[in-house]
């Protein structure tokens, strides 16, 4: 089973040994479950919404609640927790590692391997979707309490929420570790104060114990028919957040998530829905706000201050897990090279993209405004996180069934069971498509982005194959070179070239103006490995292709920041000693594309990609080029 072989940024190895196990727990606690730990904000009070046509009868109250129950013990705690958290691409997590994974295992240049790329794409622009949202409906769900406590107070919910928020996105630069650090022990509080009040409402109303018999669940839909499946959209709340738990998993490892949610969360979050379903038994009203009014009066105004601190560490774990997607996505060529920043010495996977974050911070204020509040917002939730879930089994039982191939025998019939659940959430939120409300916001954001991604990808290998046409071949240019031998100067000239075996239009044209070539020249390809790191000697390989020509290949994995230099010093230091590559001066090309209306992709989406392109970050940020050694030549291209 490849993918089982442990690499040495594999999770819980070299992550527990940094900063011991239990200290991981709480840093995962912190960052990892704040989204899954606030759905008991808003998530019953959903199931009851009016839209549903429900009667808080007992019956209905203890078949939801049973519902919820093996929603978390099946697709959390199974699929995710026990399942997926295998899948690790060398220590990463996310659905972009996963779709490596499945290529790896079928060929990403064979039919199957581009359909499991199409759907890893899908599934990473919903679950950028699901980072604006997550935030937004945290926040508004905790300080939605005010109007519990004051009613006089409800006009001030939107902006203390948007206030919180930009303090959230803010927060980002100072990285994951300090983040997890400084919110571990809050939400190890907020996970206590829950399971404190929900087991002093099972207390008052023990005969909602019974709800864990999934008897309750299956009556729910005897009672109720294929009404009941629509009622499953708000169900699926309870749910949210366990994809993050995968997505985040090159930031703390296997180990910490599983003992931090076996051990802590999972118990906390039964007791606190069973204590809600416990309290509408006896007092229907409450489903006006069932997690508040379940809390004592006295602790009311505290829990809602501890709410609204938690609701912003919910937030964190897609925020996260977008900075990964990024990463990711950017390395294995879906999208444009972004400024990314280590926020860790220690762990390869803690980044920070401050494009993402903007991106995420105006789109996040964007849809609280725009929404209100919780409840106008949790139908475009379901709809994303629900797709993303379906995304993630589909790649999962690719993965099985090509690379585990002891563990296939019991994980793909439970595919077929997650598959079976994936779709009913899938069908109850995608039906208030057609009821109004804010569902479309989810497919906006996800073609959207899924666009985006599409569209660079296609066109970097439109652009690619312009070059292939319009250059020089490699071998055409060293023998053009030794039947007429240039003047030599002296010094070192690296040209970064994005295809091996043509010759880089920056050699071409210093030799052209200048009639120079440096006493030493290397052709730089560096090459981005559907693997997150690459150690050791993989990293480079060089091939003298003429007197004193070089042709070096780097490797770099896709959660890794292509470091030129770095990667070269071990030429200066033996391979080619020789080299100064302390002076040496690097070139580079920056073409502006333009449309064509005749050839390539649609007019729009040339259009669409050369925006991108000419918005990249620049080669001496993304590559580590020091700017006073690099010279960039401009050319235009057509595609």
């Amino acid at each position: 089973m490849k993918s089982e072989t442990r690499g040495p940024h594999s999770a819980g190895t070299g992550h527990a040994r940094a900063g011991g196990l239990a200290a991981l727990v709480i840093a995962a606690v912190g960052v990892v479950f704040g989204d899954i730990g606030t759905s008991p904000l808003y998530a019953v009070k959903e199931m009851f919404n009016p839209q549903y046509g429900l009667t808080l009868d007992a019956a209905s109250i203890k078949g939801l609640m049973s519902l919820g129950f093996w929603a978390l013990m099946f697709v959390v705690s199974v699929k995710y927790v026990i399942v997926i958290l295998r899948a690790d691409n060398n220590g990463e997590g996310g659905i972009m590692a996963l779709t490596a994974l499945a290529q790896r295992g079928l060929s990403a240049s064979s039919r199957w391997g581009y359909l499991a790329g199409i759907v890893g794409i899908f599934g990473a622009a919903l679950f950028l979707g699901d980072s604006m949202l997550t935030p937004a409906i945290s926040v508004l769900g905790a300080v939605e309490g005010l109007q519990i406590v004051a009613p006089a107070l409800a006009p001030w919910v939107l902006p203390l929420s948007v206030v919180i928020l930009t303090g959230l996105f803010a927060f980002q630069r100072f990285g994951t570790a300090r983040v997890g650090r400084a919110f571990g022990p809050l939400m190890a509080l907020w996970f206590l104060a829950i399971g404190a009040v929900g087991l002093r409402g099972i207390i008052g109303e023990p005969g909602i114990l019974a709800a864990v018999n999934p008897i309750w669940a299956l009556n729910f839909f005897v009672l109720h028919g294929w009404h009941a499946t629509l009622v499953l959209g708000a169900v699926v709340l309870i749910v949210t957040g366990g994809e993050a738990l995968y997505a985040d998993l090159g930031h703390f490892g296997t180990r910490p998530i599983r003992w931090g949610w076996f051990g802590f969360v999972l118990p906390a979050l039964v007791l606190n829905y069973f204590g809600q379903g416990a309290l509408l038994l006896g007092n229907p009203g409450a489903i006006a706000n069932p997690f508040y009014l379940l809390v004592p009066g006295w602790a009311q105004i505290p829990m809602i201050v501890l709410a609204t601190a938690a609701a912003a560490v919910a937030s964190q774990a897609v925020i996260t897990g977008a900075f990964s997607l990024g990463a990711q996505a950017i390395n294995l060529g879906y999208l444009p090279r972004l400024r990314i920043h280590y926020t860790s010495d220690v762990s390869m996977g803690q980044v920070y993209l401050p494009a993402i974050n903007r991106l995420l911070f105006v789109c996040t204020i964007a849809l609280a405004i725009g929404f209100g509040s919780s409840s106008a917002l949790a139908t475009a939730y379901g709809l994303s996180v629900t797709g993303t879930m379906l995304m993630d089994t589909l790649l999962l039982a690719v993965v099985a069934y090509t690379t585990w191939q002891r563990a296939r025998r019991w994980i793909l019939p439970l595919c077929v069971g997650f598959l079976m659940v994936d779709l009913a959430f899938l069908f109850a939120n995608g039906a208030k498509l057609f009821s109004g409300g804010g569902a479309w916001v989810t497919l906006a954001i996800g073609l959207a982005a899924f666009t985006m991604m599409r569209t660079w990808r296609r066109g970097r290998a439109l652009l690619h194959a312009e070059w292939q046409v319009q250059g020089l071949s490699l071998d055409a240019f060293v023998a053009g070179l030794k039947r007429h031998p240039p003047q030599r100067v002296p010094g070192t000239a690296i040209f970064l070239n994005s295809n091996v075996d043509i010759a880089p239009r920056t050699l071409i044209a210093n030799l052209k103006h200048n009639k120079v070539l440096h006493r030493h020249n290397l052709i730089v390809h560096v090459k981005s490995e559907p693997i997150p790191y690459v150690t050791g000697e993989s990293r480079l390989s060089v091939q003298t292709i003429a007197d004193t020509l070089h042709l070096v290949v780097l490797r770099f994995g896709f959660m890794e920041i292509p470091n030129v230099p770095a990667a070269l010093a071990p030429l200066g230091a033996g391979t080619l000693p020789d080299l100064n590559l302390d002076d040496a001066i690097y070139f580079t090309s920056r073409e502006t594309v333009l449309a064509s209306r005749d050839r390539g992709m649609p007019w729009w989406r040339d259009k669409l990609f050369a925006a991108m392109h000419l918005n990249a970050a620049a080669a001496s940020d993304y590559f580590r080029i020091p700017p006073n050694r690099l010279l960039e030549l401009g050319a235009p291209v057509r595609i």
